[in-house]
């Protein structure tokens, strides 16, 4: 799904988003680029999960505007979507369903035509490192490998945006490292963004960071930009999330 390179792969200005008088989010705004791993930060409750969910088209924002690949998510939502890979913080897992029996299933609702279903699903594995369990059923899989599943569906479409909500939650520390790597290698051509509440896993996988607090954008800067101002990433968050000022960087 290839769109204009000259385009940012997302662009959101301005999302705004309320549960009846509650305000979850308040004027969010992020560009990512592809080659970006963009490290999504914020205390529970800071409105993470609901951007996601706007940013995907599951959620209808209150106000604001999305770009995918230069397109209208909001007006032509379903040309955006082609743009977009999703793993949300449950991964939607049919765990009676064999591996390949799902990506079977992935590729199918993504429109990918039948000539082309075996090798988008061979390929999905590969890059997933599933290629040994494809025969498995997912329900007696470990949380890393479902995780990896979870990813695989993600990217079976070769979409140029990869959203991740938590995607390492809950794994072992072998786990957690298989999923970096994955993340990096799809680094290459794809631009991905990556809830956690790791700081450290931002710090060695991504290379920008956006930091919410309270469902406003308090943070949205270059890794390097920040160790190149001596800056350390556990500092700024504790700073930024601790105090209800609003502030924000931009680098």
């Amino acid at each position: 799904m290839k769109q204009n390179n000259l385009n940012p792969a997302v662009s959101a200005s301005n999302l705004s988003y309320s549960f009846g008088a509650s305000v979850a989010v308040s004027d969010v705004y992020l560009q990512l680029n592809r080659g970006d791993i963009l490290g999504f930060l914020g205390p529970n409750g800071a409105g993470k999960s609901t951007v996601l969910r706007m940013l995907t088209g599951n959620l209808l924002p209150a106000n604001g505007d999305i770009q995918i690949c230069g397109i209208d998510l909001l007006a032509d939502p379903l040309a955006a979507k082609q743009h977009i890979g999703y793993l949300p913080e449950i991964p939607p897992l049919y765990k009676e369903l064999t591996v390949d029996e799902y990506l079977r299933f992935a590729a199918e609702l993504h429109g990918i035509p039948q000539r082309l279903l075996a090798e988008a699903v061979e390929t999905s594995k590969n890059n997933c490192e599933l290629a040994s369990v494809g025969k498995k059923i997912i329900g007696v899989l470990s949380k890393g490998f479902q995780q990896r599943v979870g990813i695989a569906q993600a990217i079976i479409h070769q979409p140029e945006v990869i959203i991740l909500d938590e995607p390492t939650a809950g794994l072992d520390p072998n786990q957690i490292q298989k999923i970096r790597q994955l993340l990096l290698m799809l680094q290459q051509n794809h631009a991905i963004i990556f809830s956690t509440h790791v700081l450290s896993e931002v710090e060695n996988i991504c290379n920008r960071v956006h930091i919410l607090h309270q469902g406003k954008t308090m943070l949205d800067a270059r890794i390097d930009s920040l160790r190149q101002q001596d800056q350390k990433l556990d500092s700024i968050f504790q700073q930024l999330t601790q105090s209800d000022t609003a502030a924000t960087g931009l680098s």
